[in-house]
């Protein structure tokens, strides 16, 4: 009777151990979920996610909702509420980077570092239907996510899907040596080289060093997300958002290339600040004219 038992128990690990197989792969095959593995594998190659730092989140079509129901777990976790809310977001899926998981191990193992989250119907909850295996729960940062989600949602009629948080070394850079005021630092990027202003015409915006986490700096950051595309974080990364993978990571790699120029071309002047050569506004309200955009004008002269 043990030898059968224990036959039995073979068989039923072996089984869940060949469901789990088969349903991981097939959500990781999902075309969203390779592009979510490919930025995070791009971010940690520029160096941007040192140790566990840096997340993403992705918000599910209904289509890639439908196609991955079958392979959720039969039995979801508890509910764990946010500390934030919003309406708009009620019974959303989203994809997520895990607390305390490294980007650079996403491509690895992408069940254990990413997981795919259910929203309630309240809107102020989530509990993993998939994927962060081993005890893992959603970046901590998540809060801020879910809010920024809810604010480029409106702002973009549902457009936006993407919210994207890295340590980018020159955009940190600048914290420590600029004021922290959105249309200074904008106008230091977008004069950096001619294609800033066509990436983020709106700007920057700045928020003051917080506590990362909670919910209070995921309100001061939405804040500024009803206006901009991209947000600093002073001393800590920066904050982008798009409709899809390459956008996002476009705009957070063109902000930061940007900063990179700004930094090397003040230490070349001896850092007076006073550039030899720069675009003037009127060169910024010419691009704007010819590329057909809707420019933040306020910080221009």
């Amino acid at each position: 009777m043990e030898v059968i038992s224990s036959a039995q128990d073979a068989l039923a690990k072996g089984a869940a151990a060949i469901k789990d197989t088969v349903s991981g792969a097939a959500v990781e095959n999902q075309p969203f979920m390779k592009g979510f593995v490919r930025l995070c594998a791009d971010g940690w190659l520029q160096g941007w996610h040192e140790r566990n730092g840096g997340n993403l989140t992705y918000r599910m079509t209904d289509d890639e909702i439908k196609a991955c129901k079958p392979f959720f777990n039969a039995n979801p976790d508890e509910w764990v509420n946010m500390g934030v809310q919003a309406d708009n977001l009620r019974g959303a899926y989203f994809v997520t980077t895990g607390s305390g998981r490294y980007m650079r191990n996403v491509q690895l193992d992408p069940a254990h570092n990413v997981g795919i989250v259910e929203i309630n119907e309240v809107g102020d909850a989530w509990r993993i239907v998939w994927g962060l295996t081993d005890g893992g729960k959603p970046t901590s940062e998540f809060p801020s996510h879910f809010m920024n989600h809810s604010v480029r949602v409106d702002a973009t009629d549902g457009e936006c899907r993407v919210i994207y948080h890295a340590h980018p070394d020159n955009v940190i850079a600048l914290t420590k040596v600029m004021p922290l005021d959105a249309r200074e630092i904008t106008r230091a990027l977008w004069k950096a080289m001619t294609e800033c202003i066509v990436v983020f015409p709106m700007g920057v915006g700045v928020v003051e060093w917080m506590v990362p986490g909670g919910a209070d700096i995921a309100h001061a950051t939405s804040e500024l997300m009803k206006t901009y595309d991209a947000a600093i974080w002073a001393q800590h990364g920066l904050f982008c958002s798009g409709p899809d993978f390459d956008t996002t990571f476009g705009l957070m790699h063109t902000i930061e290339k940007a900063a990179k120029i700004h930094g090397q071309a003040l230490m070349m002047n001896g850092c007076s600040g006073e550039f030899l050569n720069t675009i003037d506004d009127d060169g910024l309200r010419a691009i704007a004219h010819d590329f057909n955009l809707t420019i933040n004008e306020s910080f221009l002269d």
